[in-house]
């Protein structure tokens, strides 16, 4: 239409009110306007209707509008391909699918991502923001898994990759298949955050040295010394000293300031650097304030 060479080849078929197989059709060729389409139409629609009313057959052919005329004659009948002069490809041999080898295609496809996140709702309970990001690619979604798997934690595992995988990633340009981090080694990780050995805090150093060095994270920990201290002798003695060190906060919590035992973990948590377990250190400085 931008270059002024408009053509269209419209179809009739006329058929009574009510009837619901189709009749013979025609078609109009080479129109070469809006206007000439809705004329030619009008008066071969015209033409179908007045041979079927009148007992006749339509016969499938190819008309031409005579525009100045206002008239739409025949041109060629149009029977078949044979009309085409269309024959087989001799050195193409007939293509015969059968049905054991598309059910073998069909069985040979990934999960479609729509049905990987509707897996995901369903066997990992992860809401349709989650499950969009960890689908987002088959290679982040296969990643996952085998994460989810190792922790034991699915949640987890997303948490940790929609965060500190896709983070590394972002900033370094790599793919997920050349990640330095294997999906079981990050799924170790999250298991010892789980069963109490590492802090979260502790977990996310021992990452770093994943991405820089490698190595697996249970051995990383105990080298660094970021292990999880959940012993109460050596709880006790940082919170003796922690007491010691600040007695001002130490009376008043005594005193019945219970807001300042968030700070008094603090202060214990620095000073084993991050290893004291926070939940028993909770429960040493609730007791000994008698609550």
């Amino acid at each position: 239409m931008e270059e002024g060479s408009l053509r269209v080849d419209a179809n009739v078929s006329a058929r009574p009110v009510g009837e619901t197989a189709l009749r013979t059709r025609t078609e109009i060729k080479n129109l070469n306007s809006f206007s000439n389409v809705e004329r030619a139409l009008e008066i071969e629609y015209a033409r179908h209707c007045a041979v079927h009313d009148a007992g006749g057959t339509i016969v499938q052919q190819t008309m031409l509008f005579d525009a100045h005329k206002n008239d739409v004659r025949g041109a060629r009948s149009k029977e078949g391909s044979h009309d085409y002069r269309y024959f087989a490809e001799p050195d193409l041999p007939p293509l015969v699918l059968t049905s054991a080898w598309i059910q073998g295609v069909r069985y040979g496809l990934p999960e479609f991502p729509a049905a990987r996140r509707a897996r995901y709702a369903a066997s990992y309970s992860l809401g349709v923001a989650d499950a969009e990001v960890l689908t987002a690619s088959r290679a982040v979604g296969d990643y996952f898994e085998k994460v989810a798997s190792a922790a034991g934690d699915a949640k987890a595992a997303a948490n940790w990759v929609m965060g500190e995988v896709l983070a590394s990633l972002n900033e370094s340009g790599r793919d997920i298949g050349a990640f330095p981090v294997k999906a079981e080694s990050l799924g170790e990780l999250i298991a010892l955050i789980k069963d109490g050995s590492l802090s979260n805090t502790a977990a996310k150093t021992v990452f770093a040295t994943m991405l820089r060095e490698g190595g697996p994270p249970a051995a990383i920990a105990a080298r660094d010394g970021l292990l999880q201290v959940g012993d109460d002798s050596a709880l006790i003695a940082w919170i003796d000293e922690v007491w010691a060190e600040h007695p001002d906060e130490s009376a008043r919590f005594a005193g019945g300031e219970r807001k300042l035992q968030g700070v008094l973990v603090g202060f214990v948590m620095k000073k084993s650097k991050g290893r004291a377990d926070p939940k028993k250190v909770n429960q040493l400085l609730g007791a000994r304030a008698g609550t």
